[in-house]
């Protein structure tokens, strides 16, 4: 049972006695790899879900089987993908493969960037810290709204005729 505390003094006192407790101290994150060598997370983006193993090797990217230039054919969704990477100084180190099902080519990207970043952290804990920064981390929850009922789309009504 606690003791009661009577006076000033004996408050100072286990003030004192609470303050001289040492701190807990945070352990260092470790490598999440599996048996071939490999960090493995799961990324998503709107309604797509990408899989994503990642494993040291010369920069090679494959998607569903296809290589990254042939199945996200657009610039910028090369880009998005390229992105992990670069902020975390690691360009041309890490082999990708990733599995992605749902969505449009935009969802899918993302979810694969968002996998990349995860597996690379998990891989290497010391880049977490500018994946973090640069928001690659968090997933962007954002998702299309639900068409409503009395409504032409989510928000938007029908023409109004006056006549």
């Amino acid at each position: 049972m606690a003791e009661q505390i009577r006076s000033l003094e004996e408050l100072s006192a286990a003030a004192a006695g609470m303050a001289t407790a040492p701190a807990p101290v945070a352990k260092p994150r470790e490598p999440e790899r599996d048996s071939l060598g490999r960090s493995y997370a799961t990324g998503k983006r709107k309604n797509a879900v990408a899989r994503v193993w990642i494993k040291p090797g010369s920069g090679k990217v494959m998607v569903n089987g296809k290589a990254m230039d042939v199945y996200f054919a657009r610039p910028v969704l090369q880009m998005i993908l390229r992105q992990p990477f670069s902020v975390a100084g690691v360009t041309g180190q890490f082999d990708v493969h990733a599995t992605v099902a749902g969505g449009g080519l935009s969802g899918q990207a993302g979810a694969v960037k968002h996998g990349v970043s995860k597996a690379l952290q998990l891989y290497d804990p010391s880049l977490r810290p500018a994946l973090k920064a640069a928001g690659f981390l968090t997933r962007d929850s954002r998702v299309v709204e639900r068409k409503k009922y009395g409504k032409r789309k989510a928000r938007r009504s029908f023409q109004f005729s006056k006549r």
